[in-house]
């Protein structure tokens, strides 16, 4: 019996199409026997004992069990968390170091550093968001403004007048003011402090005019009737603050802010490993005690796909480069 003949075209179809069952079939096989008992390093590039570090360390618990392993955290801050991303930048690509970071080093420090040691982009797979972070216009309730459209005025009548705080040059903080501020034609003095808190102490203090806080760090002086909240840059009215607006409802359709919460790993780590950590970290998201914490610390959990997150930080980096670019902003 002569064997059946096969044409170029089919051949090649049928070789296509085995490639593809072995990829799939090499996907499963990776993703079971990796870690295979190997301690996986959890880079945070920030101190201990800040948000990023707290819930970091509370995804690592829960994961290391369902991974079969140990998931260590590794505290490696330095020049607003560029120095962890470094790190894993330059790791090996085989699942065994993360970086679970923020929107700074791998969506704004980029623009304001010059060169850096990594690309943000080229240099990780993104893996997948853990939460975000709105943020809230504040101002003091012993200052004149009753919405964002009075503060809006007073800046274009009082040029260079009125100040807003921020944690520092080329924070999420700056940054908001400085969108508001090239939205509106307005300028506004730049006061930087070291860090969040003592920004929102000089506003509750009337020493600046206003701050774009947290949204946990500024409830608790909202509610308590020190501080008047503006509007919110979240897409949707915080549940917290159901009568405060949000930025589009103020006027400004553009102005969606939130600072984010990701997890990255080395550029070309395999996508099965990618995937497996995309799943068991989204089990822990759904961890009662890891809810609770980030209630307390004002993040909305996230989760979502690789390419989401990917798309998120491309889409960020895209504004904020632009928005350093057009005002000129320097890092420290």
């Amino acid at each position: 019996m002569n064997a059946p003949h096969f044409s170029a075209t089919r051949r090649s179809v049928l070789a296509a199409l085995a490639a593809a069952g072995a990829t799939l079939a090499a996907g499963p096989a990776l993703a079971q026997e990796w870690p295979a008992g190997k301690v996986i390093t959890y880079v945070v590039p920030y101190p201990a004992g800040g948000s990023t570090d707290v819930l970091g360390r509370n995804i690592a618990q829960r994961l290391g069990p369902l991974l079969a392993t140990n998931v260590i955290v590794d505290n490696k801050p330095g020049a607003t968390g560029t120095i962890g991303a470094a790190f894993v930048a330059r790791a090996q690509p085989d699942g065994l170091t993360l970086l679970g970071t923020t929107i700074g080093p791998q969506a704004i420090a980029p623009h304001l550093m010059g060169k850096l040691p990594y690309d943000p982009i080229a240099g990780f797979e993104p893996v997948i968001t853990i939460g975000t972070i709105p943020h809230i216009l504040v101002t003091a309730v012993g200052q004149p403004f009753q919405s964002v459209a009075d503060l809006v005025a007073a800046g274009k009548a009082q040029p260079g007048q009125l100040a807003y705080a921020s944690g520092g040059n080329g924070t999420i903080l700056q940054m908001q003011a400085e969108l508001l501020q090239q939205q509106t034609g307005t300028r506004f003095i730049h006061v930087p402090y070291k860090g969040d808190t003592p920004a929102l102490q000089d506003t509750l203090g009337g020493q600046v005019q206003f701050l774009f806080a947290p949204a946990a760090a500024a409830l608790p002086h909202i509610q308590a009737g020190k501080l008047r909240a503006l509007a919110v840059t979240s897409a949707q009215r915080l549940s917290a603050l159901p009568q405060v607006p949000t930025m589009g409802e103020s006027g400004f359709k553009d102005f969606v802010v939130e600072q984010w919460h990701a997890v990255f790993a080395p550029a070309k780590t395999p996508a099965a490993i990618v995937q497996r950590l995309n799943a068991e970290i989204a089990k822990t998201l759904k961890d009662p005690a890891v809810t609770e914490l980030a209630g307390k610390l004002g993040i909305t959990l996230a989760g979502g796909t690789p390419k989401q997150l990917g798309d998120l930080q491309r889409a960020d980096s895209a504004k904020w480069a632009k928005v350093i670019r057009d005002g000129n902003i320097k890092a420290d």
